[in-house]
């Protein structure tokens, strides 16, 4: 892969100096480990040096937890974020000129690359009308009726966010029911609103950071997921549950399919009078056209859907049935006879100066009307692709030992072993295999893969020749990992017999 240099702007903000410790400390490696360290934190610092600087000269006043991300005393001098300069394609560049092949895809929203044609011409001629928030949007209609049409909700509402949208769906199912309790499951996400940054502490819910109220847990029940318990305790509490809201298949599990779990909860929620949720954020329009509703042929109350539909734009959509969709507006009606919404008093709040950006509105629709005349093929052939490359990696960490395991979700993609069950290993050696993991995270950054701790996806974008130099840079890497004594090699098993 071919790199390039490339300077700063003359109008660069000032830099400290930073230099690399003469000594790290390596307490806990053996020589031969400590060397590799060593070597590796100079070649990945020296590579991505700007970004480096520029994260130690702004941290004083910008406040950011992607700087914190992959934090461990070992690699202290590697903590710190890859700073992008442009993207095209499947591929990106740092602000040093470095370019890498993107399997983040902006965490699921870049289904077709980035920068695709056809979303930057609609972007450049909504830019030559103008910004306008005060009118209503000219084009949020028919955006609503192609979500509407490709996800089979009944009515649809735009935000600019996921949590905003999830912030939505909860009022609308609280609303509609008269209740406030919710169910949500361990393990999911669903944004950073305080009702859903709570967890389980035994059998209770509590905050799951500082700074979330202790009474906002009082209303959210934490259960685990695929756990047929979770259903007996839904089936207890459903005088009191608004709603259950469920990321069908989890980020942080791609393997994890529950169709039957869902299938169970559909009917169960639908039997109690209790809304059921389904985040879609990030599986909406990517594993299928209808998203995992259409795939686990499971239809939800309330959907919310963001990401790929913004087409690089923030959004946030909000679909459903009317039932509760119409909390917002008061439901249909008609101008020349006698008919009216729903009375203000059973209506909620919902509000955004940026809601139907004109811009978010833009590239939705040029996003859904390339996905309705693509097809299903697009998603088929792309979720194909994703289990081919899935399949040839587990292949080779099969064969060579290498205990690390893939497992996808359509186009979405994600490690989920790395050696043993947590639950059957020590301490240290948890600790060792997430130091492990975090130095094969920077060999890959340092030979142009650029990869997140989380999410992972594929894009129309992607050739056949992105995804062999993927293999072959992990491949090296494992074998550089060998060679510096973190990872041991098949032979040394063998010599230990």
């Amino acid at each position: 892969m071919k790199t390039k240099k490339s300077e700063l702007q003359e109008n660069k903000p000032q830099i400290y100096s930073i230099e690399s410790p003469k000594k790290i400390s390596t307490e806990g490696l053996n020589y031969r480990q400590q060397k590799h360290l060593e070597t590796l934190i100079a070649r990945y610092t020296e590579r991505t040096k700007t970004s480096k600087k520029l994260m130690q000269a702004y941290r004083p006043v910008l406040a950011d937890p992607r700087g914190l991300e992959g934090f461990y005393p070992l690699i202290k001098e590697m903590v710190y974020p890859v700073i992008g300069k442009h993207a095209l394609g499947s591929r990106v560049w740092d602000i040093d000129g470095n370019e890498y092949i993107d399997i983040v895809m902006g965490f699921g929203v870049n289904l077709f690359g980035h920068n695709p044609p056809f979303i930057k011409e609609a972007l450049e001629q909504r830019l030559e009308q103008g910004i306008h928030f005060g009118p209503q949007s000219d084009i949020a209609g028919e955006v609503a009726e192609l979500v509407s049409e490709l996800t089979g909700m009944e009515r649809v509402t735009f935000s600019n966010t996921g949590t905003e949208a999830v912030m939505t769906a909860i009022r609308l199912a609280r609303a509609a029911t008269g209740r406030y309790k919710i169910v949500r499951f361990s393990d999911s996400y669903h944004g950073h609103s305080d009702s859903t940054l709570v967890k389980a502490d035994g059998s209770r819910s509590v905050p799951g950071y500082p700074g979330v109220p202790p009474n906002v847990a009082l209303d959210v029940l934490v259960l685990d997921y695929v756990n047929p318990r979770s259903l007996e305790i839904i089936k207890a509490h459903e005088q009191e549950l608004a709603a259950v809201i469920v990321e069908p298949v989890q980020s942080s599990r791609p393997d994890l399919q529950p169709q039957e779990f869902l299938q169970e909860l559909r009917q169960l929620t639908r039997e109690s009078g209790i809304v059921l949720i389904f985040d879609e954020i990030i599986t909406g329009f990517r594993v299928h056209l209808g998203g995992a509703q259409a795939w686990f042929g499971v239809e939800a109350d309330i959907a919310t859907y963001g990401k790929i539909v913004g087409g690089g734009m923030p959004i946030g959509i909000i679909a459903g049935k009317a039932t509760y969709m119409d909390k917002i507006d008061g439901g249909m009606w008609n101008y020349g006879d006698l008919s009216y919404p729903q009375p203000e008093a059973e209506m909620t709040f919902f509000s955004g100066t940026f809601c139907k950006h004109p811009l978010a509105m833009a590239a939705a629709r040029t996003v859904l009307k390339r996905l309705k005349s693509e097809g299903p093929d697009l998603q088929e052939q792309l979720n194909q692709r994703t289990s081919q490359f899935v399949k040839t990696l587990n292949t080779y960490f099969e064969a060579d030992e290498v205990p690390i395991r893939l497992a996808n979700f359509g186009s979405i993609f994600n490690s989920v072993r790395f050696g043993n069950s947590a639950s059957s290993v020590s301490s240290d050696a948890l600790e060792k295999m997430q130091l492990i993991s975090l130095l094969l995270y920077h060999h890959l950054l340092d030979k142009g893969v650029y990869l997140r701790s989380s999410l992972h996806a594929l894009s129309t974008a992607h050739t056949d020749e992105d995804l062999d130099f993927i293999i072959q840079a992990i491949k090296d890497s494992v074998r550089e990992l060998r060679d510096g004594g973190f990872l041991p090699s098949p032979s040394d098993k063998l010599a230990k017999t």
